[in-house]
């Protein structure tokens, strides 16, 4: 059974267009059936719902009187029906495209305990701009994932000390400490409207220095800590600038460096840490998917962990060039982007992903990669 776990907050419209888009899925029997929790985050008027969708579906709605961002999706989980195999994690502006995503679920191995989905930007199906930014190869992005209810619940599902923004990567850390792990799919679709209220750039950039800094201190191997650290920080400054939110990035400085020591460090050993930033896959790749006898490579379709990129390139003594070389190579480790830039490269040009399982996938089950040779 699937249970969609949507948090909402002062956003009825979108939330409508959302359960709108789950009823189009019908009752989804062959998953065992399905729910909907929503967890009303403290909204100015109170989300009021139907009992059930159109199609059949049961509709619970949980209402908090605080507003605990990510956090209120451990209510949710926590509320639906025990029967509930998976927790398929949404936001109020986003929506499965189709129910391509069961058969990921049903074929997804005991060790995955998360399936995360190729996010799609757009107001809809036939205005889809691009893939959403964020993740890496082993960080899901929580607007389009779906999680086994147990592993998440043992867990302790999202920490609600977070708010909001890092989330994901904090909960995907202790994933991979307890032995399971994340993998993506790309017949999980999931369209992400991606609607522009409550949105504070300010608050946003306070929360991702403080956030990916605690990731740091807690997960960090002792002897890259530091390093991590003054590179996770240095990341957040540029994006502070890029959208002239330094207020919010000196706030977060100065909670990050007040905090700092309050953190649990359950570090890592050097090999996971390289698989839970990506390092270990940009290598991989790289290396597997190199023309024979390259020396150089362009890095092209720049976006979020280019610096993974170039440390992998640095590893295996690769140069970077500023045009032409022997290749190009995509400089991101987010899984969108990357398939982004690789359907939109030249046509006869070595174009690389740093990712080997980045893939074009059918439901029947076929699968071709699109790397080339």
């Amino acid at each position: 059974m699937i249970g969609y776990i949507i948090p909402t907050r002062d956003r009825h419209e979108e939330l409508m267009r959302t359960l709108g888009e789950i009823n189009r899925l019908g009752p989804q029997i062959g998953m065992g059936g399905a729910e909907v929790v929503v967890v009303d985050n403290a909204s100015t008027t109170p989300v009021e719902l139907p009992e059930q969708l159109p199609c059949g579906t049961r509709i619970r709605t949980v209402r908090l009187d605080d507003n605990l961002g990510a956090s209120a999706r451990n209510y949710g989980a926590r509320a639906a029906d025990e029967r509930c195999d998976w927790l398929v994690m949404l936001d109020d502006d986003s929506a499965p495209l189709d129910s391509g995503f069961e058969v990921s679920l049903r074929r997804a191995p005991d060790d995955v305990a998360a399936v995360s989905a190729d996010i799609f930007l757009g107001q809809n199906e036939d205005a889809i701009e691009r893939r959403e930014d964020g993740g890496l190869p082993e960080v899901f992005v929580g607007c389009g994932v779906a999680i086994r209810r147990d592993v998440f619940l043992d867990l302790g599902g999202y920490d609600e000390s977070f708010g909001f923004y890092a989330e994901e990567y904090d909960f995907c850390a202790r994933l991979l400490l307890s032995g399971k792990r994340t993998q993506f799919s790309q017949i999980f679709r999931v369209l992400h409207r991606k609607a522009r209220g409550n949105r504070d750039i300010n608050l946003i950039v306070e929360r991702l220095v403080r956030n990916n800094g605690w990731v740091c201190q807690r997960y960090a191997p002792m002897n890259m800590l530091e390093q991590e650290l003054d590179t996770c920080i240095s990341r957040c400054r540029v994006i502070a600038e890029k959208e002239n939110a330094m207020a919010g990035f000196e706030r977060g400085l100065q909670e990050l460096k007040r905090t700092l020591d309050m953190q649990r460090h359950t570090p890592m050993d050097d090999a996971m840490w390289e698989r839970f930033t990506g390092q270990k896959q940009a290598r991989e790749a790289i290396k597997k998917r190199m023309p024979l006898g390259a020396a150089s490579a362009q890095l092209v379709s720049e976006g979020k962990n280019a610096h993974v990129v170039r440390k992998a390139m640095r590893d295996l003594a690769l140069r970077e060039v500023k045009a032409g070389g022997d290749c190009k190579l995509i400089a991101t480790m987010s899984p969108g982007p990357m398939i982004d830039a690789l359907e939109g490269g030249e046509q006869g040009v070595p174009t690389i992903a740093p990712w080997l399982d980045a893939k074009l996938q059918s439901v029947f089950g076929s699968e071709h990669a699109v790397f080339a040779a």
